[in-house]
């Protein structure tokens, strides 16, 4: 008993020395919180600060991003927590079933506190160094029952860049008037990540490098609350939960309901302090590629917190009714919300648990929902199978294989259709019936159901489209399933006695060796008709490599071939003859030589960061093909004559506008120009471009009673004309190089509500006939006008090309199928 009673004092006289080593962010950083912005690399030096001085506090590194700046989380919890996390974690994977095996007693709520996802929302990053703080000197007792990570700031790139940015034009003090240059933040802005991408729309999709790194360790901890923390316009008042309509259906009544606790929880402090504050409005739960969305279907309560201010405010900006809000204000608030969570959750730990357990073995024995199970069919590329198994592996999504074929109730993804529909032994099956069965259920719905049109983002986004796999999801479960069968890449050998070397075109594997082969310096051509050859059929598009031509590399030929198509996986067949048994031999004109075309894509003032974000990444990450970044401000200035390929994003910039001759003069002496999105926008109408936008027919007179609206309907009556995000179905002339590699159906991510008419001097390549629309909601008189429209279209002009691509097919980077279209622009259409 004496030596327990020693041990006792000895631990909480150690606890007290090392919290009286550990200093306040004010002490450590040496200013008050809100008077300056603290750097990257200082919040990473206080956190670390933290972990070495408090026995409540460790902190880990879980990834870099592409700057090369650390991404980190702190784990913050009672001292005695500390010594079971990892029985703690282990036992909350347990409560998911993710991990097998009963969970001991010691299980504790985790709250995990997102910060800074936008770059120039910075006060939550500030508000993350107050709240630890706080935590571990005031609000300790919390610690005993609950787990809190905390990731002080999930885009460092992006954060700095603003914050650099405004160091350096502002001057002793702030100047708080909205016509200042510090409250005019130059492009492309500290919103986005180093490639421009919003890592707010990235938490489901994971194409960019910090949301890849950041799931992984979420995974490992599955946390029961999740706070996204946000900054909105500077006149709003704050925002917490409850979130607004629409709410994604999959949502439970009891992640609604804590939603509700917490914002009631909320409610005291900022009713104490007499700070202004909203709920149920605008910010709604249905996209699932939220900070708030993608953790409530793994189970969380996820939420997003709004704080006034963003890249607009500054240190300091009076807003409309006079008064100055300052950073110091901004944290503030973002402290109280956070600690807030942290307290409601500490109350009710038990019930967080119980219903925490409860989502899991509902979603493993009753899942919700009208579809159970989703089915793809192993007659599909394999290349997008594989594609598709990758990412569902890192969702920790299980995939089986049906044992023997079947039949179901349900519904055919490539005709659109309801009914009986049949499986086979083989496909691959998606059960709802499993850990992340609410994710499934959300990734491959056909139709999601909005219960409130009035949303601001996507509302399709199913999986079989973005990877352009055949299936069908059904109503009842398939027991009898296996483990998928892993392939192995099937090793090609040099052949040196081959005339020439084929290679299918279907895959974006395809278009990334296609790539790599022509850094290294070989020379590539590709079939404009479908040949036969060996007994082999081979379709328009597939790559034809010849010796001739290639000579000066003499044995690298064939090492630069072979190994090039091991590294990615290809199949490389050698022939030993350029004449065809069926089609055009290898010497022919239907035989275009690729050559390696230098792009450039226009950028900077003008243009739109994130499509040029996408177009960027897509590039230098994705197939690592070189493009010349050009700001839109210098086209005067750019000898054209030195590129192949010049891509216009969104624009709206005078400088290119003024050049447009020099444009128009460069693509008729050859040149490729391909506008993706907004960018055609900018064409459509003028001189020389075929593209124009639908004649709309003018209705019948309208009935003056109908000009009588009511005012508090004036946004629904907006949505009529609104298309935010949906799935078309697209006819594709696969005879057109552009369309090469593609069925004649294409399932299209269609993100404007413009009308587009059919180019009358040109190749309508991908239309939206009648009756196109697939999935998500579109308004009812924008879908009526968005029927027989252009989506995807070549325009011949003198020797060169415009290739206008209505739907960017690389929007947000996850729509994959949609890329070759990309890379059929760049590599084939005009060589």
């Amino acid at each position: 008993m004496k030596r327990t009673l020693l041990l006792t004092f000895v631990f909480a006289l150690f606890t007290q020395f090392s919290q009286a080593q550990l200093q306040s962010p004010a002490d450590f950083l040496g200013y008050e919180l809100g008077d300056k912005w603290t750097q990257h690399h200082r919040v990473l030096d206080y956190y670390q600060h933290v972990a070495e001085e408090s026995p409540r506090v460790t902190l880990h590194q879980y990834g870099v991003t592409n700057e090369g700046r650390e991404l980190v989380y702190a784990v913050v919890t009672s001292v005695e927590n500390q010594g079971n996390i990892e029985e703690i974690r282990m036992n909350n994977l347990k409560l998911t079933g993710l991990e097998s095996g009963e969970p001991t007693e010691n299980k504790k709520p985790i709250v995990w506190l997102s910060y800074n996802v936008h770059g120039n929302e910075t006060s939550s990053s500030e508000a993350a160094l107050n709240t630890i703080y706080k935590l571990i000197t005031e609000k300790q007792s919390w610690l005993n029952d609950v787990i809190v990570v905390m990731d002080p700031m999930i885009n460092p790139d992006g954060r700095d860049r603003y914050v650099n940015w405004y160091k350096s034009v502002v001057g002793e003090q702030f100047n708080a008037l909205g016509e200042t240059r510090e409250h005019d933040e130059p492009w492309p802005g500290g919103r986005t990540n180093h490639y421009y991408f919003d890592l707010n729309r990235d938490w489901a999709w994971q194409v960019q490098k910090e949301s890849q790194q950041r799931v992984e360790v979420y995974n490992q901890w599955m946390p029961h609350v999740h706070v996204d923390f946000h900054e909105q316009g500077h006149n709003s008042p704050y925002y917490f939960a409850p979130a607004a309509e629409p709410f994604h259906k999959a949502i439970t009544d009891w992640q609604r309901k804590y939603q509700t606790m917490i914002g009631e929880n909320h409610t005291k402090y900022f009713d104490d302090e007499n700070w202004l504050y909203f709920t149920r409005e605008v910010f709604d739960l249905f996209y699932p590629s939220y900070g708030d969305t993608w953790p409530t279907f793994n189970g969380a309560i996820g939420m997003t917190y709004e704080q006034a201010g963003g890249g607009y405010a500054g240190l300091g900006i009076i807003k409309a009714e006079g008064d100055t809000l300052t950073l110091k204000d901004r944290l503030m608030h973002h402290s109280a919300t956070g600690l807030s969570t942290v307290e409601i959750t500490a109350m009710n730990a038990d019930r967080v648990l119980d219903e925490f357990e409860d989502y899991f073995k509902k979603a493993q024995n009753d899942p919700a929902g009208e579809y159970k199970t989703f089915v793809v069919s192993k007659d599909n590329n394999p290349d997008k199978i594989e594609m598709l198994l990758e990412y569902l592996e890192k969702q920790q999504i299980e995939v089986g294989v049906a044992k023997r074929s079947g039949r179901g109730e349900g519904y055919d993804y490539d005709s659109g259709e309801t009914g009986r529909m049949e499986y086979e032994e083989g496909d691959y099956v998606i059960s709802a019936y499993q850990p992340k069965g609410t994710l499934v259920q959300v990734l491959f719905e056909p139709n999601p159901e909005l219960a409130d049109s009035v949303t601001y983002d996507l509302t399709a986004w199913e999986t079989h489209y973005a990877y352009g796999l055949d299936g069908v999801a059904l109503k009842s479960r398939i027991n009898d399933v296996e483990d998928p069968m892993l392939t192995k890449d099937r090793k090609n050998e040099i052949s040196t006695k081959a005339y020439a070397y084929l290679v299918k075109w279907d895959s974006f594997k395809d278009m990334k060796y296609l790539a790599a082969l022509l850094k290294k310096g070989v020379k590539v051509r590709y079939a404009q008709e479908d040949f036969t050859i060996d007994g082999n059929e081979y379709k328009a598009g597939t790559l034809i490599i010849t010796r001739n031509g290639n000579e000066q590399m003499r044995s690298d030929f064939d090492k630069a071939v072979v190994e090039t198509a091991n590294k990615y996986g290809r199949v490389v067949n050698p022939v030993r003859t350029g004449m065809v048994a069926a089609g055009k031999d290898f010497g022919s004109s239907s035989v275009n030589y690729i050559g390696k075309p230098k792009v450039a894509l226009l950028s900077g003032e003008g243009t739109s960061s994130g499509t040029v974000g996408q177009i960027w990444h897509f590039f230098d990450q994705q197939i690592e093909y070189p493009v010349s970044l050009i700001n839109a401000e210098d086209v005067g200035s750019v000898d054209w004559d030195e590129y192949d390929v010049l891509i216009l994003p969104s624009i709206y910039s005078s400088s290119v506008r003024s050049q447009l001759d020099d444009i128009r003069s460069w693509v008729r002496q050859g040149g490729t120009l391909i506008a993706v999105g907004g960018g055609n926008g900018f064409l459509a109408g003028k001189d020389g471009f075929a593209l124009s936008r639908k004649d709309i027919e003018d209705e019948e007179e309208e009935d003056p009673e109908e000009l009588l609206k009511v005012y508090s309907e004036s946004r629904r009556e907006r949505i009529q004309y609104a298309n935010t995000g949906s799935v078309y179905e697209i006819d594709l002339d696969t005879t057109h190089p552009l369309a090469f590699g593609y069925d004649s159906e294409y399932m299209s991510l269609k993100l404007t509500s413009t009308p587009y008419a059919y180019l009358e001097n040109g190749w309508n390549v991908g239309v939206a006939k009648e009756g196109a629309h697939r999935s998500g909601f579109v308004g009812n008189i924008a879908k009526n006008e968005l029927e027989q429209t252009l989506s995807l279209g070549v325009q011949n002009m003198g020797r060169g090309s415009v290739v206008y691509m209505i739907d960017n097919p690389l929007y947000r980077g996850f729509w994959h199928n949609g890329k070759l279209l990309f890379g059929n622009a760049v590599f084939f259409v005009g060589r």
